[in-house]
């Protein structure tokens, strides 16, 4: 008994470490943004400067275009991840719903795209988007972005789970393939859909390389790319505007992500169906 507990208090602090290593670079993030100058040099690891200022979110506004910004980065990854979704939920349907030649063939290819190394698509891609005219255009973006190999793997998966007999009854009353998949296999996958969803939407928010090779007008740049472009001309002089800029940047998909962790949990649990 007195092993497992002193086991038990070995690995509950070994886990709160590791939560302290992980919370404290966004710990001191938010607060060097609340921080003056002589504040950041003179207390640099207090993580609650006395007396908070909010000087640096002022001037970022003030001289910064950040609602442009946040709109262009915001847009980029709203679309990117509704055509995510849309091109898993019809590719993972087809490979479940349709037996097709050569269709394990198909999937397992589809697979082998998890192990491209993304640099190895970059030069390839970007040709393409500056022989259609999209360089400095949102679209340009977007683009190359349409479709995720994983979602269509993690969606073909979720609805493989969906009991047979649901899909087969359905096809006895000679429901459509479209009738199929928005009356039964939707609103069974909805858990997985939303956090799919999520996670698509925080990757494309974070986004800095890909955005940054196509967008080259101030007026059209994203969070990232501003955060960068600041940081560079001001030498890194400017740290307490620098954070100020990266806590805007990380606070949007990390609220995301916290204000729904629970409902996408709860409905994994309560909703989730066994084939």
């Amino acid at each position: 008994m007195k092993i497992n507990k002193k086991r038990s208090v070995l690995w509950h602090f070994l886990l709160i470490v590791v939560i302290l290593i992980e919370v404290w670079p966004l710990l001191f993030m938010v607060s060097t943004s609340f921080k003056t100058m002589d504040q950041i040099f003179t207390a640099t690891l207090n993580p609650f400067p006395a007396p908070f200022v909010l000087d640096n979110y002022l001037h970022v506004l003030e001289t910064l275009p950040l609602l442009n910004y946040i709109s262009n980065t915001f847009i980029i990854a709203s679309v990117i991840t509704l055509a995510k979704i849309c091109t898993s939920l019809l590719a993972a349907f087809a490979f479940v719903y349709y037996d097709f030649r050569h269709k394990e063939k198909i999937f397992n290819a589809l697979l082998f795209t998890f192990f491209i190394p993304i640099t190895v698509v970059i030069m390839p891609n970007y040709l393409l988007i500056a022989k259609l005219g999209l360089l400095n255009n949102p679209l340009g973006v977007i683009l190359p972005q349409l479709m995720d190999g994983m979602g269509i793997f993690l969606m073909r998966q979720t609805m493989r789970g969906i009991p047979k007999p649901l899909i087969e009854a359905a096809k006895l009353e000679n429901a459509s393939a479209w009738l199929i998949l928005h009356r039964i296999m939707l609103p069974l996958i909805k858990p997985a859909i939303f956090a799919m969803g999520i996670i698509f939407f925080i990757d494309s928010w974070n986004q800095y390389f890909w955005p940054l090779l196509i967008l080259n007008d101030k007026a059209s740049y994203t969070l990232p790319i501003a955060l960068q472009m600041f940081i560079s001309a001001e030498g890194g002089s400017e740290w307490g505007i620098a954070m100020t800029l990266a806590t805007l940047t990380s606070l949007p998909p990390l609220f995301l992500y916290l204000l729904f962790q629970r409902f996408i949990m709860n409905s994994f649990i309560q909703s989730g169906v066994k084939g």
